[in-house]
Protein backbone atom coordinates (compact mmCIF):
# COMPACT_ATOMS: atom_id res chain seq x y z
CA UNK A 1 0.00 0.00 0.00
CA UNK A 2 1.48 3.16 -0.81
CA UNK A 3 1.00 6.26 1.46
CA UNK A 4 1.66 9.60 1.47
CA UNK A 5 1.47 12.15 4.26
CA UNK A 6 -2.16 14.21 4.04
CA UNK A 7 -4.07 11.48 2.18
CA UNK A 8 -7.30 10.84 3.14
CA UNK A 9 -8.32 8.01 4.45
CA UNK A 10 -11.87 6.43 2.98
CA UNK A 11 -14.54 7.10 4.74
CA UNK A 12 -16.57 4.85 6.80
CA UNK A 13 -20.51 5.75 6.47
CA UNK A 14 -22.37 4.63 9.33
CA UNK A 15 -26.06 5.36 7.70
CA UNK A 16 -28.18 6.19 10.53
CA UNK A 17 -27.47 4.98 14.28
CA UNK A 18 -29.81 2.95 15.76
CA UNK A 19 -31.10 2.69 18.67
CA UNK A 20 -31.65 -1.34 18.83
CA UNK A 21 -28.00 -1.79 18.93
CA UNK A 22 -27.30 0.94 21.73
CA UNK A 23 -29.89 -1.23 23.59
CA UNK A 24 -27.67 -4.40 22.44
CA UNK A 25 -24.46 -2.59 23.45
CA UNK A 26 -25.70 -1.49 26.95
CA UNK A 27 -26.84 -5.03 27.72
CA UNK A 28 -23.46 -6.80 27.02
CA UNK A 29 -21.83 -3.75 28.57
CA UNK A 30 -24.61 -4.21 31.44
CA UNK A 31 -24.41 -0.37 31.48
CA UNK A 32 -27.22 0.44 33.61
CA UNK A 33 -27.44 4.50 32.03
CA UNK A 34 -30.41 5.10 30.69
CA UNK A 35 -29.29 7.52 28.19
CA UNK A 36 -28.81 4.53 25.69
CA UNK A 37 -32.10 3.10 25.73
CA UNK A 38 -34.46 5.62 27.35
CA UNK A 39 -35.36 8.49 25.41
CA UNK A 40 -37.66 10.24 28.31
CA UNK A 41 -34.05 10.02 30.24
CA UNK A 42 -32.55 11.82 27.13
CA UNK A 43 -35.16 14.36 26.64
CA UNK A 44 -34.99 15.35 30.66
CA UNK A 45 -31.31 16.29 29.88
CA UNK A 46 -31.68 18.49 26.51
CA UNK A 47 -30.93 15.82 24.18
CA UNK A 48 -34.76 15.11 23.33
CA UNK A 49 -36.33 11.92 22.22
CA UNK A 50 -32.63 10.56 20.91
CA UNK A 51 -30.68 8.06 22.91
CA UNK A 52 -27.68 8.62 23.38
CA UNK A 53 -24.88 6.23 21.51
CA UNK A 54 -21.95 4.44 23.59
CA UNK A 55 -18.93 5.74 23.15
CA UNK A 56 -17.40 2.55 22.16
CA UNK A 57 -19.88 2.17 19.55
CA UNK A 58 -18.89 5.83 17.80
CA UNK A 59 -15.14 4.57 18.04
CA UNK A 60 -15.37 1.19 16.39
CA UNK A 61 -16.69 3.18 13.51
CA UNK A 62 -13.28 4.48 13.52
CA UNK A 63 -11.97 1.40 13.85
CA UNK A 64 -13.92 -0.05 10.54
CA UNK A 65 -12.31 2.31 8.24
CA UNK A 66 -9.02 1.79 9.75
CA UNK A 67 -9.26 -1.87 9.56
CA UNK A 68 -11.09 -1.18 5.88
CA UNK A 69 -8.06 1.08 4.95
CA UNK A 70 -5.36 -0.78 6.35
CA UNK A 71 -6.41 -4.29 7.16
CA UNK A 72 -7.86 -6.07 10.47
CA UNK A 73 -5.31 -6.29 12.96
CA UNK A 74 -3.44 -3.03 11.56
CA UNK A 75 -3.60 -0.50 14.47
CA UNK A 76 -1.28 -0.02 16.99
CA UNK A 77 -2.17 2.42 19.23
CA UNK A 78 -5.78 4.65 19.18
CA UNK A 79 -6.43 7.67 21.41
CA UNK A 80 -9.66 9.28 21.41
CA UNK A 81 -11.76 12.26 23.06
CA UNK A 82 -15.80 12.64 23.08
CA UNK A 83 -16.52 15.97 22.62
CA UNK A 84 -19.81 15.59 22.15
CA UNK A 85 -22.69 12.82 21.74
CA UNK A 86 -23.83 10.94 19.01
CA UNK A 87 -27.25 10.64 18.84
CA UNK A 88 -29.97 8.06 17.42
CA UNK A 89 -30.72 8.78 13.93
CA UNK A 90 -27.53 10.57 13.07
CA UNK A 91 -26.17 9.80 10.00
CA UNK A 92 -22.52 9.76 10.80
CA UNK A 93 -18.98 9.04 8.58
CA UNK A 94 -15.91 8.08 10.32
CA UNK A 95 -12.95 10.29 8.51
CA UNK A 96 -8.71 10.07 8.44
CA UNK A 97 -6.06 11.86 7.12
CA UNK A 98 -2.02 10.58 7.06
CA UNK A 99 -0.36 12.97 9.20
CA UNK A 100 2.93 11.00 9.34
CA UNK A 101 4.78 8.05 8.19
CA UNK A 102 7.58 6.44 9.87
CA UNK A 103 9.50 2.92 9.89
CA UNK A 104 10.30 0.63 12.96
CA UNK A 105 12.11 -3.01 12.82
CA UNK A 106 11.37 -3.17 9.05
CA UNK A 107 7.60 -2.63 8.86
CA UNK A 108 5.98 0.71 7.76
CA UNK A 109 3.36 2.50 9.78
CA UNK A 110 1.40 5.85 9.64
CA UNK A 111 -0.18 8.29 12.36
CA UNK A 112 -3.22 9.14 11.54
CA UNK A 113 -5.76 11.88 12.81
CA UNK A 114 -9.50 10.42 13.02
CA UNK A 115 -12.48 11.64 13.46
CA UNK A 116 -16.38 11.59 13.20
CA UNK A 117 -17.96 14.02 11.13
CA UNK A 118 -21.94 14.53 11.58
CA UNK A 119 -22.00 17.64 9.02
CA UNK A 120 -20.49 20.77 8.36
CA UNK A 121 -17.80 21.56 11.60
CA UNK A 122 -19.71 19.04 13.63
CA UNK A 123 -17.16 16.23 14.61
CA UNK A 124 -18.43 14.48 17.78
CA UNK A 125 -15.52 11.82 18.32
CA UNK A 126 -11.54 13.13 17.09
CA UNK A 127 -8.37 11.21 17.86
CA UNK A 128 -4.94 9.54 16.29
CA UNK A 129 -4.48 6.56 15.38
CA UNK A 130 -0.91 4.62 14.50
CA UNK A 131 -1.71 1.91 11.90
CA UNK A 132 1.20 -0.64 10.40
CA UNK A 133 0.71 -0.94 6.41
CA UNK A 134 0.52 -4.01 4.75
CA UNK A 135 3.56 -4.35 2.81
Amino acid sequence: MKAAVGDEIPGWLMESVRPERMRTMAAILRDPNPVHWDRDACDAIGFGQRTINQGPLGLSYMVNMLHAWAGPGSITRLIMTFPKAVLDGDRITARGEVTGLREQSGRRYADCRIWLDRGPDDYPLQGTASVRLPD
